[in-house]
């Protein structure tokens, strides 16, 4: 079925800005017509009434598949659980509350490298902010960053000062949500970075920061290895910090001789992540992404089920905890950007594209070579928590490392005052 999508965008032609209608096949992702220059253009989201109501038709005809055999989750989501949720998502869910969130926040389209990019883009209104991109991973998106946008620009109404202040930058990857779907292979990590680093110069920053975790950790980590003029550091909050003797024995018994306390029990932490299946989506994606795009962009509840293979969504779409962050609206702001711009397949090969790494290894990611200042925070419900000694190792020029004590993967999202403190902390000797 094809369906359209309605996005209002500002248009600046010869200096004037001039409002005018575009449209986005929902299924397709956003295309904003007639748009073949690389100007920097308003963009304002308004998903329309006949998408909406196909989610919810979609949604509440779901056709559901038998029972697990288990009492836990290792076979996938949960059954009851799901139909809970689907419920909820195709009666009281509001999407309109996910826009206005956006729509809180200037936004912009632009083109590099021949694709469209979104981003959010929120200056601080103190002159001496310093400019920060930030970077979401798979299946998040720049939802993960909405908690933590207002104490990063206006440190001083959250416990902050005023030279804590930030401009922010929060890009959409390629292929995820707002931004265009590649056309050809090869937009992989060190392309990304490259994009990004060409959106903070169009932009007027010639000096910056960047901060990314799980896919972002990688983009930054390019944008390290590439050192353009402007970029004074970056803080990731999963490094590729394994050492190559941890790595040849994953999916083993045991540590190797010679780690401490900590290094074994961080080998342990990411072996056990292994052992019990959390990279099972990654694995496919990596081989077939568009092969599993077919059955996603027909289906919403399938498309949840496949995002509730990273561990930490599921139980957070369910919202059992009521103190829980993300919060099941939140979950499911994100699942429906996914579907409502048919992204599915397109985000799917992120994984695709960089096959050949690994993204917490040392040695793969020649972290060694990275010569500008690195910021580290490892959160302990994270795939690994990188001890320190590790970090030294893998990064010559390490400025900042904490171990926090609580937060997991998506850590803005999960936990955005501790996520501000440590950004805050993180740059303050780069300033």
């Amino acid at each position: 079925m094809n369906k359209t999508t309605k996005i209002l965008a500002s248009t600046m032609l010869s200096g004037a800005m001039a409002l005018q209608g575009s449209f986005a096949t929902a299924q397709g992702g956003p295309h904003v017509e007639n748009t073949t220059d690389e100007s920097v253009r308003p963009f304002h989201v308004k998903i329309s009434d006949a998408d909406i109501k196909d989610l919810r038709k979609r949604v509440q005809d779901t056709k559901w598949p038998d029972k697990e055999t288990v009492a836990d989750q290792s076979q996938g989501a949960n059954l009851s659980n799901m139909k809970e949720l689907v419920k909820y998502w195709g009666t009281s869910y509001d999407w309109r509350k996910a826009e206005a969130k956006l729509n809180a926040y200037p936004q912009f389209m632009t083109k590099i490298d021949g694709v469209d990019i979104y981003f959010i883009h929120v200056k601080s209104n103190n002159k001496n902010a310093m400019p920060l991109i930030l970077t979401h991973g798979w299946p998040g998106s720049v939802f993960e960053f909405m908690n933590v946008i207002k104490p990063l620009t206006n440190p001083t109404e959250f416990g902050g000062k005023s030279a804590d202040a930030f401009d922010l930058v929060i890009p959409a990857l390629p292929g995820f949500g707002f931004s265009g779907k590649p056309t050809e292979a090869g937009w992989d990590n060190e392309r990304i970075a490259k994009a990004w680093i060409v959106l903070m110069d169009r932009l007027g920053y010639k000096r910056y920061v960047a901060q990314g975790g799980d896919w972002g950790a990688a983009i930054i980590h390019s944008m390290a290895m590439q050192a353009p003029t402007g970029l004074l550091g970056i803080h990731s909050n999963l490094p590729a910090t394994l050492p190559n003797e941890a790595g040849m024995a994953l999916g083993g018994a045991a540590a190797p001789e010679g780690f401490s306390a900590k290094e074994r029990a961080s080998f342990d932490q990411l072996n056990k992540a292994i052992k019990t299946g959390w990279f099972t989506y990654k694995t496919t994606m990596e081989a077939r992404p568009q092969g599993i795009g077919y059955g996603l962009a027909d289906s919403p509840t399938g498309l949840a089920a496949w995002l509730f293979m990273h561990p930490g969504f599921e139980n957070w779409a369910y919202g059992k905890d009521a103190n829980q962050l993300p919060t099941k609206d939140e979950v499911l702001d994100d699942i429906s950007l996914y579907w409502l711009t048919g992204s599915s397949a397109s985000s799917a090969k992120i994984y695709w594209e960089n096959r050949k790494i690994n993204l917490v290894s040392a040695g793969s990611m020649k972290s060694d070579q990275i010569k500008i200042p690195v910021a580290i925070t490892t959160f302990p419900q994270d795939v690994y928590a990188s001890p320190e000694s590790w970090a030294r190792k893998a990064f010559k020029n390490l400025v900042y490392f904490k171990e926090v004590d609580k937060g997991g993967h998506f850590a803005a999202w999960e936990q955005p005052a501790l996520f501000t403190t440590e950004i805050r902390a993180a740059f303050a000797s780069l300033r």
